[in-house]
């Protein structure tokens, strides 16, 4: 269901307005709360017809409006970042989120992994309710005006249908997303004008996202490493990806109940149990997602990363070798995995994949494969096809209430931002939690006299 569309006719060739917000995902459209609640007049503008499309995507598969643990743990989820959300969730964090649903008529309910949704699931009627009432509250809405950075004299540059508009703004919230998703307005278009203002922004970079494998027949030794040397950049070759015979029986089929671990070069870790799907090129999922920051910095740093699948983590090493070991008698030995083992359909594939005829008639290395498989990815998928972005506006480059140092009175907030987490509420929080800060931020530089 899209969202409805404010089709306010185009302004005239300059306005002036008290705040003008530039991007109405859910930190644009939080900042515009904070300020219209305490009367300000605000003016809200999108290069898109209509508002909160990635916000209405991410809530196709049940809306994960937040989580619930407690503060210190949800903080952490920030990573190297924490120092500069930990404050921002801690003023507006998940029990913030859930009496802000609340207060627009949705009630939420925490599910079996701690993930906080509405009761319907849907994304929306919550924005549905929340335009209203930002209408309500005198948010003017200005759809498909894109923004092309700042004219001469300091006024705002948007490209409407009638034409060049110009707005001059005595504060500015600048909340225009990361870069994946183009087709729902977050294209990176804003960086090298943040640029040029002189205002830091770190290279946009894929994260919670999938990842192109090795193939397991990809050259081994010295020609293997040069190989890893020689592919960041390329397109997609032969070495790229799985067998045929593998992909054309199990692309799109998941990997369910297995642990994926990974230690990359600076000693750090990651194991934990989920699922993830087979791509064409590679894997893709909310497992891979999870990991996907170590992946990604270690394939930067090395070209490559491996991690290491357990097809059966509810079975010990040593019970999986005795298994694979029992006499099997006349038996094939795909019957044999199954009966013993469970072992069949895209895990006893993926065994095939990597091990081949020999490996798979060796009971030590089937054994080993099965607790401990080595999967190598060589790149992520695309900046546009990832689920969020890492990197953006550097938090050095901001005053505490989000404001740019080198631009006085321009604020930013959500995912256009230099900070990163995994999917489970907390991208979406922190985001919400930005725009009440710029917010803040901007009704305090307007007492201020500025």
């Amino acid at each position: 269901m899209n969202a409805p569309s404010d089709l306010t006719p185009d302004v005239a060739s300059h306005l002036r307005c008290d705040v003008a917000i530039v991007g109405g995902g859910p930190a644009g459209l939080m900042a515009a709360e904070v300020l219209a609640q305490a009367g300000v007049a605000v003016h809200l503008f999108d290069a898109m017809p209509s508002v909160g499309r990635k916000f209405l995507l991410a809530g196709k598969g049940g809306l994960n409006l937040t989580h619930s643990e407690p503060h210190e743990p949800f903080a952490s989820r920030y990573a190297g970042r924490q120092p500069q959300i930990e404050p921002l969730i801690r003023a507006f964090g998940g029990p913030e989120v859930r009496a802000w649903a609340q207060g627009l008529g949705v009630e939420t309910f925490v599910g079996t992994s701690g993930r906080v949704f509405p009761a319907d699931m849907k994304a929306a009627p919550l924005l549905r309710a929340w335009l209203q009432r930002l209408r309500a509250q005198g948010v003017q809405f200005h759809m498909r005006h894109r923004w092309l950075g700042w004219a001469d004299g300091g006024a705002l540059r948007f490209a409407a249908s009638s034409g060049e508009v110009q707005v001059t703004a005595k504060a500015v919230v600048l909340a225009l997303g990361g870069g994946s998703w183009a087709r729902l307005g977050s294209d990176g278009a804003w960086v090298p004008l943040l640029a040029q203002r002189g205002v830091a922004v770190a290279p946009l970079r894929p994260s919670n996202c999938g990842f192109d494998v090795l193939r397991a027949d990809a050259p081994v030794g010295e020609t293997r490493r040069a190989f890893f040397q020689e592919l960041i950049g390329r397109t997609p070759t032969p070495a790229v990806g799985w067998s045929p015979h593998f992909a054309e029986r199990f692309v799109g089929q998941p990997f369910k109940t297995v642990a994926l671990s990974f230690t990359d070069s600076q000693g750090r870790s990651f194991n934990r149990r989920g699922e993830f799907v087979v791509t064409a090129t590679g894997v893709e999922g909310s497992l891979v997602y999870a990991a996907s920051q170590l992946l990604r910095d270690e394939i930067e740093a090395h070209g490559h990363a491996t991690f290491h699948l357990d097809l059966l983590p509810d079975h010990s090493p040593e019970r999986v070798l005795v298994e694979v070991r029992h006499p099997r008698g006349s038996r094939s030995l795909s019957s044999h995995l199954k009966s013993r083992l469970g072992l069949d359909g895209i895990k006893a594939g993926v065994l095939y994949e990597h091990l081949g005829k020999d490996g798979m008639n060796d009971p030590v290395a089937l054994a080993h494969a099965i607790k401990a498989l080595p999967i190598t990815v060589v790149a992520t998928r695309p900046l546009d096809e990832a689920i969020s972005t890492a990197g953006g506006v550097a938090f050095e480059a901001l005053d505490e209430h989000l404001m740019a140092t080198a631009a006085p009175g321009v604020f930013c907030a959500g995912e256009m931002l230099d900070w990163e987490a995994p999917t489970g509420g907390y991208l979406l929080t922190a985001s919400l939690a930005s725009g009440v800060q710029a917010g803040r931020g901007v009704l305090a530089f307007l007492g201020s006299g500025a």
